[in-house]
């Protein structure tokens, strides 16, 4: 996956508390397992209308925020059934950072096997940093020291350390176990010359 380390961008701001993972993409669009594809249909009965024409005043079918990077949302963002599609069809958007108060467990750690970096900040922050979105203003996002930037102020977030180091070096579960190929290979042979019926080429 995409290495993540700073990034710039006009945040989107959706005001509302509790978006589910079939909110953020139906179901009926589940039946693909590609993760590109899926950033048209992202948030799918907030954009479309029952002709499939897109409704004007959603957040994300309106410039600048058609290209934001960056998503300000509501308390418990990512609830709901742990469809890794959700952070796949945010990705594909192009948004790399979604920052709330709350998210859900299991979408919390899918964005991180998937390159997506989740912000956990207290709400008079999401309200500070929303006037932004307003304002259509950048703010920035650094990774590495762990901090949100919007004019001349900032905001310190948290990140778990493993977490951390899987973003800033583009690691998911399958890049982890590769790193460890070495290690792998080393045991399958010991494990060949002391238990030869176990292991066959």
């Amino acid at each position: 996956m995409q290495k993540f380390s700073t990034l710039k961008s006009i945040p989107a701001y959706l005001p509302i508390v509790n978006i589910d993972t079939d909110m953020i993409i139906p179901k009926q669009f589940l039946k693909t397992i590609k993760r590109t594809g899926l950033g048209k249909n992202l948030f799918f009965e907030m954009r479309y209308d029952d002709n499939g024409n897109k409704i004007g005043d959603f957040i994300l079918n309106k410039d600048p925020f058609t290209k934001s990077k960056i998503l300000i949302a509501g308390k418990n963002f990512g609830c709901g059934s742990s469809r890794e599609h959700a952070p796949w069809a945010l990705l594909d958007f192009g948004i790399t950072c979604v920052i709330s108060s709350s998210f859900a467990d299991i979408f919390y750690s899918n964005c991180f096997k998937n390159g997506i970096l989740p912000i956990i900040v207290d709400e008079e922050k999401i309200k500070e940093l929303s006037e932004y979105a307003n304002r259509k203003e950048e703010i920035s996002v650094d990774l590495k020291e762990e901090k949100i930037v919007y004019g001349n102020n900032e905001i310190q977030f948290k990140i778990d350390s493993f977490k951390k180091k899987c973003l800033l070096e583009g690691l998911d579960d399958i890049a982890l176990s590769l790193n460890k190929s070495d290690k792998i290979k080393s045991f399958e042979q010991k494990l060949k010359s002391s238990k030869p019926w176990i292991i066959s080429d």
